[in-house]
């Protein structure tokens, strides 16, 4: 397993690699920082939990994820930073590539529903189903699932007037990172609000157009498909774990500075 020290030396490679690769004319105005909000859906995934003082190890299988927008009630009707929003701030080396550090602030929920559960259940074999409420279990990392990512943007100029009025780029963007949750729950009554952790690594990739206005505004969609490996997150008297497989719409504003 890539440990903290092998991730943050990757991570450094990995953008050097493609600043010390750069041989095209620079552009003018190569930094830029985007804000937006996003959409998400998730692939139904298995959520381990170990609680070992209560003896306690296993698995809810396929658990169905939700996302929680924020503005779905009207827009506009909340402070800026509370539904899911994103921000990226980059380094365009030139025409065609660039770096940025990729942030999404994605919430995750288990709503309603009928769950399995396999495992060991204060000391005793439990293979069996049972419905899911709010007062047995409440599983959300709904101040964030929080995605950072370091990436390489990759830009291909699809339209561009003569007075470089209107720009459009398709966008490719990849690259790896880390996760930084902030956990809630309540798992068979057992309340815990762990808060904001570092729980593991992500890697993502991002499709999107840009269209740039007078060269110095710009808006951006883009569709978004991110792993993301959940560790070691604190519940009660034990830790939870996860994979994740998200997938995003987003749309930004930007500026080039």
């Amino acid at each position: 397993m890539i440990n903290n020290k092998q991730f943050f030396s990757t991570t450094v490679c990995f953008l050097l690699f493609f600043i010390s690769h750069s041989q095209n004319k620079r552009v003018k105005h190569p930094f830029y920082f985007s804000w937006g909000y996003n959409k998400e859906w998730y692939a139904d995934n298995n959520i381990r939990i170990s609680q070992p003082s209560l003896q306690n190890n296993y698995t809810f299988q396929k658990v169905k994820g939700v996302d929680k927008p924020g503005w779905n009630t009207g827009i506009f009707n909340k402070d800026l930073t509370i539904p899911q929003y994103n921000y990226r701030l980059g380094y365009r080396i030139n025409k065609k590539w660039g770096a940025e550090l990729n942030f999404d602030h994605t919430k995750y929920q288990v709503p309603d529903q009928t769950l399995h559960i396999i495992g060991t259940y204060q000391g005793l074999i439990i293979d069996s189903s049972f419905a899911r409420t709010g007062d047995n279990l409440t599983y959300q990392l709904n101040n964030g699932a929080n995605f950072f990512l370091f990436n390489a943007v990759r830009w291909v100029n699809l339209f561009k007037t003569d007075s470089s009025k209107i720009n459009v780029n398709l966008l490719l963007k990849g690259g790896i990172g880390f996760v930084y949750p902030h956990v809630e729950t309540t798992i068979m009554g057992q309340n815990n609000n762990a808060g904001f952790q570092f729980g593991g690594f992500d890697a993502g990739v991002e499709a999107g157009i840009q269209v740039t206005f007078f060269k110095y505004v710009y808006l951006e969609y883009a569709n978004k498909v991110v792993y993301a490996r959940y560790r070691n997150l604190k519940i009660y008297e034990g830790t939870a774990k996860q994979n994740i497989v998200c997938y995003e719409m987003i749309l930004s504003l930007g500026l080039w500075l």
